[in-house]
Order: C-alpha cells, then sequence, then structure tokens
C-alpha cells in the first residue's frame, strides 16, 4: 500500500552575512547551508491501517506526508503509495488519495459548500448518481445537511472543518493524509471529527495517516505509530508498546480533596488526589487508600500519552 525506502528531503538556504559589506558581498558569492527536513526515512503501511505520525514542532511531518501526497519532490529516497510515485503527480493516483491541512482550507470563502461539492464533482469527474449517493453519506455521517447553503465565511471553524472532510472525500479516496485536522476546535468538536474519521475508515476500508498535537486524537484513533524527530524516524511499532516502556506506571486516583490520604503519597491535584506508582505497587496501594478511606472513590488511569511522549522526546525511558 505505502512503501517508503530512504526518503529524505533537504533544503539549501542562504547565509545572510552581517553588515554592509557582508550584504555586498552576497550579491556576488552568496554563502549557503544544508537544512535535512527529512532524513533517511523507511516504512511501509498496508492497506486500511490507522496510523499516527507523531513529531515535536518541525520534526518532519508535513513535510513527509507532502512528499507522500506528491506536493513535494524528494531528496532522495524512493516512494510508492498505491503503486504510484507521488511525485508523478497521475491524476489516476489523485484521484485515489487525499490530502487535509487543518490550516488550509479548499472551500470557496464567499459561496456555500454545495459548490465547492460540486466544483469536486466535476474535477474528480464523478458519476452524478455516485456522487450524490458518497454526498448524502458524508452529509448525514457528519449531520451537515444544514450547512450545505451558508456562505463559507459564515461558518464557525468546526462547520468548515466538517465540510472540509466531506469536500476531500467526495471521490472515495483510498488513502487520506490528514495533518492536524482537529487544530482549533473545541473538545465536542474534536470528539466529532474522530468519529467521523474512525467511521470512514471502518466503512471503507481507508487507510489513514494522521498528524496531530492533541494526543486525544492518536489514542482514539492511531493503534501505531511512527515518531519523527529532526527528520529522523526514531520508532515504528504499537502506541500501547511504547507507552509501556516509556512510562511503566499507572496513576491511582481519589475524588474529591482527602488530606487522610496525604501520608500515602497522595497529592492533591484539580480537586482528586493522586499518586503515580509502579505497576507492581497499585494493588497494594490501593488496599492502603481503602484501609484509610473505606468509601474512596478510586481510579486507575495510564499515564497520559502526551506525557509519555514529553517523556519520549527528553530522552527519559521508564523504569
Amino acid at each position: 500500500m505505502i512503501e517508503v525506502h530512504g526518503l529524505s528531503k533537504t533544503y539549501r538556504v542562504p547565509l545572510k552575512e552581517e553588515g554592509l559589506t557582508g550584504s555586498l558581498r552576497s550579491l556576488f558569492s552568496r554563502r549557503t547551508r544544508d537544512i535535512h527536513a527529512v532524513a533517511d526515512v523507511s516504512f511501509t503501511i498496508h492497506q486500511g491501517e490507522r496510523v499516527g505520525f507523531l513529531g515535536p514542532n518541525g520534526a518532519g511531518k508535513t513535510t513527509t506526508l507532502k512528499m507522500l501526497s506528491g506536493l513535494l519532490h524528494p531528496t532522495a529516497g524512493q516512494v510508492s503509495v498505491l503503486g504510484f510515485r507521488p511525485q508523478d503527480r497521475n491524476p489516476d493516483y489523485l484521484r485515489r488519495i487525499t490530502l487535509v491541512m487543518g490550516q488550509k482550507q479548499q472551500l470557496m470563502w464567499d459561496l456555500p459548500p454545495q459548490e465547492t461539492f460540486e466544483l469536486n464533482r466535476a474535477m474528480y469527474d464523478l458519476d452524478r448518481k455516485d456522487w450524490r449517493q458518497t454526498l448524502d453519506e458524508l452529509v448525514a455521517m457528519l449531520k451537515i445537511e444544514e450547512l450545505l447553503d451558508k456562505p463559507s465565511r459564515n461558518l464557525s471553524l468546526g462547520e468548515r472543518m466538517k465540510c472540509e472532510l466531506a469536500a476531500a472525500l467526495l471521490h472515495r479516496p483510498q488513502v487520506l493524509f490528514l495533518d492536524e485536522p482537529t487544530i482549533g476546535l473545541d473538545v465536542e468538536m474534536q470528539a466529532q471529527v474522530r468519529s467521523f474519521i474512525a467511521d470512514v475508515n471502518e466503512r471503507f476500508g481507508a487507510t489513514v495517516i494522521l498528524t496531530s498535537h492533541y494526543m486525544q486524537d492518536i489514542t482514539a484513533l492511531t493503534p501505531r505509530l511512527l515518531v519523527i524527530d529532526q527528520g529522523r524516524l526514531r520508532y515504528d511499532g504499537p502506541r500501547d508498546e511504547l507507552a509501556h516502556r516509556i512510562a511503566p506506571e499507572r496513576r491511582v486516583t481519589v475524588r474529591g480533596s482527602q488530606p487522610a490520604l496525604l501520608p500515602l503519597g497522595l497529592t492533591e491535584a484539580h480537586g482528586r488526589m493522586v499518586a503515580t506508582v509502579p505497576t507492581d505497587r497499585v494493588n497494594s496501594l490501593l488496599g492502603e487508600v481503602l484501609d484509610h478511606l473505606p468509601t474512596a472513590d478510586l481510579g486507575v488511569e495510564e499515564i497520559p500519552l502526551d506525557e509519555v511522549m514529553g517523556r519520549y522526546f527528553r530522552g527519559e525511558e521508564g523504569s
């Protein structure tokens, strides 16, 4: 489905020399340096997989997605998606993928989403009957029927994002490259978009590669992670395996402020008592809490993924 071997992208950027003399010199002899946005990345993704693509800002995530979708040409390496070489921009390839970027939009600002949907039907040369069936399904899944005839400029950010997703999926792509699709959305709208992406994957068998700074997106949607840092792939494997390796502890919680539990090592945070302990210490701590407070409302949680990734990028391994 997606085969990537030794993928690299290098930018040559000019160096600005200081002072008037340096500026004049650069007119005739400009010094440059190479910036390696992506360096020797390799991975394979199979049909129907949902894969999270994580990394800090500037790690190379968006650059990689742009190369996979054909917007950028790689400096080195080989890429095959659905049997096509993305940089060739073969029309048959473009009909089978989509790239959704949360900070970009394809909706026409002064026209209603319905007009964009019509334009996409023409661009992809879709049969009108098939297009209508797909549109009706997407409208029902996203609950956007009341938005179709409103000018896009009058839609909220969440409403526009839902219409953007519908526009991107009208041609029923086999591969979805999703770059921050929930950025700027409120919690409820994020949950709706996550549910929709999962539904598309399950109904149509679409392959999903997702980047997001919201770890709830990754936890809810992607059992497999690709982690990139400084342009290099650092991890490729199950999300839970990485979480267990970096943060094998568990978080014991008790609802409400309970000063009697302070001697047990629990601290108060956000209206509850919390202690982070090794997995083999959980049961004994629960017993101690119940000895002190038999009616305690207890919980045991995994370490949140955003904290796991923070530890990972700081180079902290679990004990």
